[in-house]
């Protein structure tokens, strides 16, 4: 028979996998506003601005900066054709955006103009090996979906989902010398753990990561 502080324990066990449930169901699709696409800094102002910055406050990025700003990175420019911000190889499209904020982890669907919603959980931490990303607004995850490389080899998928993801972070570096925010590009990850969190297949590879941000004073 089973002793009633191993029932207890399963319990409780059972609520808290309950309860994690409804708040992932909880979680919502979030409609971003109209990217506004006119003003900001001219070009050569904006690169002469451009640095990476390690200190942020927690102030949150208000929706219409963050609507600007995933637009910036890698939305649709050309809604004829669907080509985006950022150029990829082929046009695969392959890098998808993933976006970690205090309310939870969402995927950017940038024909939509929308945040899908993946966890219902601030995952920030688990974004970066910095102490500073937990504390940021935004940590932006850039994932290469390999099942739209075709039939590319391995060497030229690891060298054009590179570089397609560098495309988008510097498209993020201007928005943000632009608008007057803090931001920095980051290998460190620990992307198997983060692979999990992410609920990645075995064919979706993290490249990098970004923090977004207002910088501390």
């Amino acid at each position: 028979m089973k002793s009633p502080s191993l029932i207890g324990s399963r319990l409780i066990l059972a609520v808290v996998i309950s309860s994690a449930s409804l708040l992932a169901q909880e979680l919502q699709p979030v409609e971003l506003a109209r990217a506004q696409t006119e003003g900001g800094k001219p070009l050569m102002q904006a690169l002469g601005a451009r640095h990476s910055s390690r200190e942020f406050s927690a102030q949150k990025l208000s929706p219409q900066v963050l609507s600007n700003l995933l637009w910036a990175a890698f939305g649709v420019n050309r809604a004829e054709s669907g080509k985006r911000t950022a150029p990829s190889a082929m046009n695969w499209q392959e890098i998808e955006v993933y976006v970690a904020t205090a309310d939870g982890l969402y995927v950017y669907a940038a024909k939509a103009h929308r945040l899908n919603p993946v966890l219902a959980e601030d995952v920030r931490a688990a974004t970066g090996t910095q102490a500073f990303v937990k504390e940021a607004p935004v940590n932006l995850v850039y994932v290469a979906d390999l099942a739209k490389t075709g039939r590319a080899s391995a060497e030229d998928q690891a060298l054009f989902t590179a570089a397609d993801a560098g495309f988008i972070a510097q498209n993020v570096y201007l928005f943000c010398a632009s608008e007057g925010l803090a931001t920095v590009v980051r290998g460190s990850v620990d992307r198997p753990s983060l692979a999990k969190v992410l609920k990645l297949r075995t064919d979706q590879k993290i490249i990098l990561a970004q923090t977004v941000g207002y910088a501390k004073n």
